[in-house]
């Protein structure tokens, strides 16, 4: 059965390192669900991966448009299903990997049917938003649709515009139009979730950020100064040098913030970061394994021959676990902690 790995995690949790090795182990190609790394200009600040790895693996969605293109979840799970489908042509396992959950789930789930928006409502909205601040729009999404208003991540730009976007294209409340209902895709999907000791990762995190730093950072964020008001540039890191260069806050200040930032994304469950719960939700059959936790899933019923057939494994690696796997037909969520 045609099979697409999704390797996801928290910002600074090793996953490049592992999906080259998980992607040579399977002579496949990875698809790149990160929302930030799509851009071309910001290769430094959003770690797209190294000239090495790109020529190790082909990767897909990697630095392919410009901060002034709009680019949105939609776009993105049409487009990587269409590559994936060409994949599968050649192959048997594809790899998607990154950070960002909202494309993650476009591509595993699915996103409701919502109205096209017109290109005048677009710019209308796009030169409120540069003119008057975020704050702006936040404001009509909470008359317009209030439900989602409560659930949305108010910092992130892109989804309250284009949330108040269909709220106007459509006459109604865009959480009305959110049915939730995942979409059968055709092919059989196992999500790994990688996870670390949290004063661990808290410690990669801050030499990321200085890595990041010593290669070039300052300089590439001076150089997208300009275009700030772009939603792309409403990025961790990126909004934080922003600050300096403007003579809010010492340098000293900008890099321990940006730091800060990450961290606080992690604990309040965004990154990725609530897969854990996320899984726990929609699991029917659950074994811990010598760190690795295993969920299988069979239309919603837990079948006993899974345990023994399928999940009693002992003393194998990540790579093996996805070999062994590909026994069983079912979907499968794991948390491997590294």
């Amino acid at each position: 059965m045609k099979t697409l790995l999704v390797l996801l995690g928290p910002t600074g949790v090793g996953k490049t390192d592992l999906s080259i090795g998980i992607a040579k182990a399977f002579g496949t190609e990875i698809i790149s669900c990160d929302s930030r790394q799509i851009y071309k200009e910001m290769r430094i600040g959003t770690a797209v991966p190294s000239s090495g790895q790109l020529a190790a693996v082909r990767h897909h969605f990697i630095q392919m448009i410009s901060v002034h293109d709009y680019y949105n979840s939609w776009q993105f799970e049409v487009q990587a299903l269409e590559r994936i489908r060409e994949l599968f042509q050649e192959k048997e396992v594809v790899l998607m990997t990154g950070g960002s959950m909202l494309y993650i789930d476009a591509v595993c789930k699915g996103i409701d049917d919502i109205p096209t928006i017109s290109p005048e409502l677009r710019t209308g909205l796009m030169e409120v938003y540069e003119r008057e601040g975020l704050e702006s729009i936040r404001q009509m999404l909470k008359e317009l649709d209030p439900v989602f208003y409560g659930q949305v991540d108010l910092n992130n730009g892109k989804r309250v515009l284009h949330a108040v976007e269909v709220c106007r294209m459509a006459g109604v409340p865009y959480s009305s139009l959110r049915k939730n209902t995942p979409k059968d895709r055709g092919f059989r999907i196992v999500r790994i979730g990688l996870n670390r000791e949290r004063e661990e990762l808290y410690a990669r995190i801050d030499r990321r950020v200085d890595l990041m730093l010593e290669e070039g950072l300052e300089d590439e964020a001076r150089r997208l100064w300009p275009l700030r008001h772009l939603n792309a540039l409403n990025t961790v890191g990126y909004k934080e040098l922003f600050d300096y260069f403007e003579g809010k806050t010492d340098y000293a200040e900008a890099v321990r913030h940006s730091s800060q930032q990450v961290l606080c994304r992690i604990d309040q469950g965004k990154c990725c970061h609530g897969i854990l719960t996320e899984f726990r939700h929609e699991i029917a059959v659950h074994n811990v394994i010598e760190g690795i936790e295993c969920h299988g899933k069979h239309h919603g019923k837990c079948h006993g021959h899974h345990k023994g057939k399928y999940f009693l494994f002992f003393h194998i690696s990540l790579v093996h676990f996805l070999l062994l796997i590909q026994q069983t037909p079912h979907n499968i969520s794991a948390v491997w902690r590294k």
